[in-house]
């Protein structure tokens, strides 16, 4: 596929099951290529990724499950538990986490930019994802993006014993395709791009 065609592709797939077309080490080269060349902050790389899968991919959607039972009224939770069980339903997950030593490192050596760098490392966050989620649908394994941090932040850190310099940002359920969702609406793209100077 071009990229062009990947663009399309990525999409947020919410039904999945636990069978993937690649292996496991495959899908391990893909992370390690994501990280390796994502683009950061005066090359700073604070980006973290944890993978989980089998017993442990189950587990933190047991944690999500429960944190989100003790603040969600009886009728709520039960279409929140059903999203739950899509997302635990699939091959595994993947979290994203900032290294935020890294970034207090930056703000020390760089007092003029020490307020930017919180967003430089968001940006840089947002840059993985994408990379990660799109190569993932180039090997039509289905995938969505979800933010229970900072609810189960405290309880993944513990069950996985992460470093706590390690700041959860997002976490990413993927799988197996078993329905795609509707086509995208999209808004006028001369809404959305302007463009100055000469054009020939």
């Amino acid at each position: 596929m071009n990229f062009e065609h990947l663009l399309s592709q990525r999409r947020s797939i919410y039904e999945l099951n636990s069978q993937i077309p690649i292996s496991l080490n495959h899908l391990q080269s893909l992370l390690s290529v994501a990280l390796k060349y994502c683009p950061s902050a005066f090359n700073s790389q604070p980006e973290r990724v944890v993978l989980l899968t089998g017993y442990a991919h189950k587990k933190l959607w047991q944690i999500t499950s429960d944190k989100l039972k003790q603040i969600t009224d009886s009728e709520q939770f039960s279409k929140t538990q059903n999203k739950l069980n899509s997302f635990s339903a699939g091959f595994g997950s993947i979290l994203f986490f900032t290294d935020t030593d890294i970034t207090k490192e930056l703000q020390a050596r760089f007092p003029p930019y020490s307020k930017h760098f919180p967003t430089w490392a968001e940006q840089s966050q947002g840059m993985l994802q994408f990379i990660i989620w799109t190569l993932l649908a180039e090997h039509h394994i289905g995938a969505s993006l979800q933010h229970y941090n900072p609810l189960i932040s405290e309880s993944i850190h513990q069950e996985f014993a992460l470093p706590s310099n390690w700041k959860l940002t997002a976490q990413m359920p993927f799988g197996g395709i078993t329905a795609f969702p509707e086509a995208k609406s999209f808004l006028p793209i001369e809404n959305k791009l302007k463009i100055f100077g000469n054009i020939k």
